[in-house]
């Protein structure tokens, strides 16, 4: 048998696509003043670009969710009722639940929540038309191409189906923007956030968006409850067993108390631990970052030009 060996290249051969780390050096050396001019380039603009841009502020609030041991209406009378709802020819379905932050969390991120919360407060100005706030007297310049203060009408130029004034499906996008709801995993707290340019707006809003959150859960189970009354009270004029009757009357008092108890408590789901502060110093811009990351960028897309034209140069 014949031995094959691999022909050894000779000692002088390089590749053509070989890159030699010093021709590669010496390219970047000589591009030296075009690698500097464009990152100085990038650099003014990146501080011109940071200081354009407005102050933002941030509210928030820590809250702790209310529980309870029984949930409220049909859910409630389904746990409570057990076997004898079959006895009596009744379906109450599901079973009960406590905990409602979640259920609030979602109805808080909700269009039809967002949208009624816009226009019950007419936040709708200091939401897409703030041009600048005024430290000195705390007040909002607005943008004079999207919104006359004066005549307190929208005057933006828009195409259809767009309209002048924004609709709320627009405004339900810039809400969601600046809005934050965060829950702990670890202690299960709920966090509420605001950003934005008037710190004293952003803790307003998270002010009025905690009440009106508890304010609206409150009613949901104050109407769920006379729902469950008058279902109830059809029953008790239906049966005649006693033991079930008695039931159905403690059930009535159950939701009476519900309905009592939604009266006297104001912070209903969420319990304030510590309120919405008008904060200090504001969350963002970060203009330092910024500006070191334009720099760079710059930097990077300077040497970057100098490696494509060293590579066309390398290969004619």
């Amino acid at each position: 048998m014949e031995n094959k060996t691999n022909p050894q290249l000779p000692q002088n051969f390089v590749a053509d696509d070989e890159i030699d780390l010093k021709e590669l050096f010496s390219a970047i050396w000589q591009g030296k003043w075009l690698i500097t001019a464009i990152t100085t380039v990038f650099a003014i603009g990146s501080v011109i670009f940071a200081l354009m841009q407005p102050n933002i502020y941030k509210s928030e609030a820590l809250l702790s969710p209310v529980t309870e041991k029984q949930g409220g209406g049909l859910s409630a009378l389904a746990g409570q009722f057990g076997g004898l709802a079959s006895l009596a020819g009744i379906n109450l379905g599901g079973g009960a639940s406590g905990d409602k932050s979640q259920l609030a969390i979602q109805i808080l991120k909700s269009r039809e929540f967002t949208s009624n919360f816009i226009q019950k407060h007419n936040i709708l100005p200091d939401l897409m038309a703030v041009e600048e706030w005024n430290r000195t007297d705390n007040s909002i310049n607005y943008d004079p191409k999207l919104y006359n203060s004066t005549s307190q009408k929208w005057v933006r130029e828009v195409k259809l189906p767009k309209h002048p004034q924004p609709s709320m499906q627009e405004a339900y996008k810039e809400f969601s923007k600046i809005l934050s709801v965060n829950t702990a995993k670890e202690t299960g707290m709920v966090t509420i956030s605001i950003e934005h340019q008037s710190p004293f707006i952003a803790q307003q809003w998270v002010k009025w968006l905690i009440a009106d959150i508890n304010t609206e859960m409150k009613k949901r189970d104050v109407e769920e409850a006379n729902k469950s009354i008058k279902f109830l009270e059809s029953e008790l004029r239906q049966t005649k067993v006693a033991d079930i009757r008695n039931v159905l009357f403690n059930l009535v008092e159950e939701q009476t108390k519900t309905i009592m108890f939604s009266k006297v408590r104001e912070e209903y789901v969420f319990k304030t631990i510590d309120p919405a502060l008008v904060p200090e110093e504001k969350a963002k811009p970060k203009r330092a970052l910024i500006c070191v990351l334009g720099t760079m960028l710059g930097g990077m897309l300077g040497v970057g030009i100098i490696l494509v034209r060293f590579a066309f140069n390398k290969k004619e």
